[in-house]
């Protein structure tokens, strides 16, 4: 068996160094070469046929094949001693198989020669062809004798191979070993099917065995680009989905596609513009075309159009045909109409588009039984006011009445007017199509942030300032936020450290405190204090000493010019407190001649504003700190004055009355906007840091917020509270405001204010606080933000202050 395999691999190298050899017929012929003299039996030789190795391709790719010889040459040292006979039985076979499939591979000459250059030709190539012949003769015996040499050195082996080739042939079939066109329906019968339900699995399939056809290898990306490079039919070549194979295009095909892809007909040979040969011309023929004799029925009426005629006639006289009418000159000119006006329906059409049915009648009740509850019967008393009542008031337009049996019941007497009211109501009365809407509640709650979203804002209750032993009303933060003032019924103002809650001083003034403000500008320590009807500046002595003295010496500097200005013409009347009063920290003691219930500072910290709500024209004063002057802004009275405040950024002036909230330009003394507050009774007001937005409080449990940009009325009106509102205010960094109730409740809402003016502020309740108890219905009296930590301090009517952070 090994001996045949070298065998064939000889005969193949024999054949390919004979590739080059051309065999004429003529030439074989004279030399009496019969080509068909012990030709090999079908099958014999199956391994040099190799299916590269066409008329196409001269060379099948096997030449780069490494070469044995060496290797059979040290094998058939071991073994010379070989039977000759064997090799001169197959010598023939091989070199006429050789010979033949060459003279196959002959091409015709083309040129005309001469007779004499045809012999001369013919003999030269005799010649050459009988040489290399018998060299390849000698080449195959060698070849042959080294073969026979290795398969007796190989018998001891053969055993194992044969174990092996069984092994091999054990091994799982490869259903695309062999490239037979012909047998592909037979190999894979996967059918008609999507190839992608086999995308992630090794088999494409099963065949009718029921055994799994496993997929074709598939190159990597390297063999592809190399077969890219390297294979001059890559561009013809593709995949066939349902074997996994590459097929090559034919170069019809190929020219096909091309031609499809330019928009050409598929067939080069079709000529879609040949000449058109006119069969009936232009010109009259002596002649017919078709000279065919008439048809015998052309001449004889027809039956069925007899029948037809019948039907007609008869369904004229019946009247199911009728005649056109003729026609007048009003139809037979045109008719223009709009092609861009509305479609003129007629008033039937509308009604039938638009019909609405008539509302059914409500169906009888309790009361209309002849036989009804006693609780539907009414009594004597109620017949009469029945009867005394208009026919248009009555809840029914009948009595009811209760009968022992049903056959007992007599006629009803408004049976007849009954049933005219009704036509009267389907005749007379409008109807009216009810459309409902099926509105989704919740699309109808705007969508907000969710507060988690929305921090820092204070949420916990961390210190309690306790202490005074009345009512705390008010309380007032320094700029930098370490110290707090506050003032109580009990006639004192305290001073506290905001952060450990520590009383650090206690101020007796000898009155109830209304209202306190601390300085905006931190190069002073000095706070407002209003005391029925008087302000007293107070230095508390707290912070930085040098900041303490500044402030003492620029009131102390300035006493001396305002002695000298004349202020005759004033109510009011700057005075240096005593001693004893200084010693407490008091130094100017500003007179007023009514009760002063706020005071307010301007931003830069030279200016104030009071408030006496029973002073009528002068119900508001502007006080200058610099030079110890007052002034009255307004000559009449415009309602009761209930807060005031200073704009941080202009010269804006805000006046809150009972109703209204006027806002007045200093610069030019004229009112600017006057605010719609809806509200009863104004009892706070704030305004944002940004100076275009201000909220405002009222004893009727309202918050109402305006944008000044937008309206003068509120943008947005908040409805939390049970009680009414004692205080609102913003935060100076973050972008929050709170509301003090009565209900012993703050409410902190985050309030975005943006600067696209075109973007409405974003109003969320974020948080609730409790904490303070009700004390004479009194709940928390006030509420001041932390100026840089997102904390706020309340005061309430249970004589104690808290923080929440």
């Amino acid at each position: 068996m090994w001996g045949n395999e070298k065998h064939a691999k000889m005969s193949l190298k024999t054949k390919r160094k004979l590739d080059s050899l051309t065999i004429s017929e003529g030439n074989n012929n004279k030399d009496g070469i019969d080509l068909f003299v012990n030709a090999p039996p079908d099958g014999s030789d199956a391994a040099d046929d190799d299916s590269t190795d066409s008329e196409e391709s001269e060379y099948s790719g096997l030449e780069d094949e490494p070469d044995t010889t060496d290797d059979d040459s040290e094998e058939g040292e071991e073994t010379e001693n070989s039977d000759p006979d064997t090799d001169q039985e197959t010598d023939g076979s091989e070199d006429s198989d050789i010979i033949l499939r060459k003279v196959n591979r002959h091409e015709p000459e083309t040129q005309l020669q001469s007779d004499e250059e045809v012999e001369e030709n013919g003999l030269r190539k005799d010649r050459k062809e009988k040489e290399n012949i018998q060299k390849a003769k000698e080449k195959t015996k060698k070849g042959k004798e080294k073969a026979k040499k290795g398969t007796k050195s190989n018998e001891g082996s053969s055993s194992q191979k044969s174990g092996n080739d069984t092994e091999e042939k054990n091994e799982e079939f490869n259903e695309y070993a062999q490239d037979s066109s012909d047998e592909e329906d037979i190999r894979n019968t996967v059918g008609n099917i999507p190839m992608e339900w086999y995308g992630e699995y090794a088999h494409i399939g099963y065949n009718l065995e029921g055994g799994k056809i496993i997929k074709p290898k598939r190159a990597d990306e390297v063999d592809e680009f190399l077969n890219k490079m390297d294979n001059p039919d890559y561009w013809r070549t593709v995949k066939d989905k349902m074997t996994g194979q590459d097929v090559i295009l034919s170069k019809e095909d190929a020219e096909m596609i091309q031609r499809m892809e330019k928009g050409k007909f598929p067939d080069a040979a079709y000529d879609p513009y040949e000449p058109w040969v006119d069969f009936f011309t232009h010109e009259k023929m002596i002649h017919p075309v078709t000279n065919r004799p008439e048809h015998k029925r052309s001449f004889i009426p027809s039956k069925w159009e007899k029948l037809k005629v019948g039907q007609l006639v008869h369904a004229i006289k019946m009247g199911w045909i009728k005649p056109k009418k003729p026609t007048t000159e009003d139809d037979e000119q045109p008719k223009y109409y709009d092609i861009w006006g509305k479609d003129d329906e007629s008033a039937i059409n509308k009604r039938f588009t638009q019909h609405i049915p008539a509302p059914k009648m409500a169906l009888p009740g309790h009361e209309e039984s002849y036989n009804p509850p006693p609780e539907y019967l009414l009594t004597e008393e109620e017949e009469l006011a029945w009867k005394e009542t208009d026919p248009e008031d009555r809840r029914r337009n009948f009595l009811p009445k209760k009968y022992s049996s049903l056959r007992q019941v007599p006629a009803y007497p408004r049976f007849i007017n009954e049933r005219f009211e009704r036509c009267l109501d389907l005749y007379l009365c409008p109807r009216q199509r009810k459309m409902r809407m099926n509105v989704n509640p919740e699309d109808l709650i705007p969508k907000l942030p969710k507060p988690k979203d929305l921090q820092p804002f204070p949420t916990t209750q961390s210190i309690i300032y306790e202490g005074h032993s009345g009512l705390v009303r008010c309380i007032s933060i320094d700029p930098k936020g370490q110290w707090m003032a506050s003032g109580s019924d009990d006639h004192s103002v305290k001073l506290w450290e905001v952060s450990t809650g520590r009383c650090l001083n206690t101020v007796h003034i000898g009155g109830t405190v209304k209202s306190l403000a601390w300085n905006p500008n931190p190069a002073l320590c000095l706070v407002a204090v209003c005391v029925e009807k008087a302000v007293i500046l107070l230095n508390p002595g707290l912070g930085d000493k040098v900041v303490i003295t500044a402030t003492d010496n620029m009131l102390t500097s300035y006493q001396s010019v305002s002695e000298e200005e004349e202020n005759s013409g004033l109510p009011t009347t700057w005075e240096d407190c005593e001693e004893e009063e200084s010693m407490h920290g008091c130094r100017v003691r500003i007179t007023h001649p009514k009760d002063v219930s706020q005071v307010t500072w301007h931003g830069k910290g030279d200016y104030f504003a009071t408030v006496m709500p029973n002073a009528e024209s002068m119900s508001v004063m502007i006080h200058q700190l610099s030079k110890r002057r007052s002034q009255a802004p307004f000559s009449k009275s415009k309602g009761m004055v209930q807060k005031v405040l200073f704009h941080p950024t202009r010269p804006f002036l805000f006046v809150a009355t009972q109703r209204y909230v006027r806002v007045y330009n200093l610069t030019k003394q004229e009112l600017t906007k006057k605010l719609m507050t809806n509200c009863r009774w104004v009892s706070s007001m704030a305004v944002h840091p940004g100076g275009d937005n201000v909220i405002v409080g009222s004893y009727d449990a309202r918050l109402s917020w305006f944008d000044m940009d937008l309206s003068t009325k509120p943008y947005q009106t908040l409805r939390h509270y049970k009680k009414a509102l004692r205080q609102v205010c913003y935060h100076s960094r973050y972008p929050l405001f709170a509301s003090a109730s009565d209900d012993g409740t703050v409410i902190v809402c985050h309030g975005m204010v943006y600067n696209d003016l075109l973007q409405n502020p974003l109003i969320v309740p974020v948080k609730i606080l409790r904490g303070h108890k009700i004390s004479k219905d009194l709940g928390i009296l006030d509420c001041q933000f932390h100026p840089t930590q997102p904390w706020i301090l309340t005061s309430g009517a249970d004589n104690t202050i808290r923080l929440f952070t």
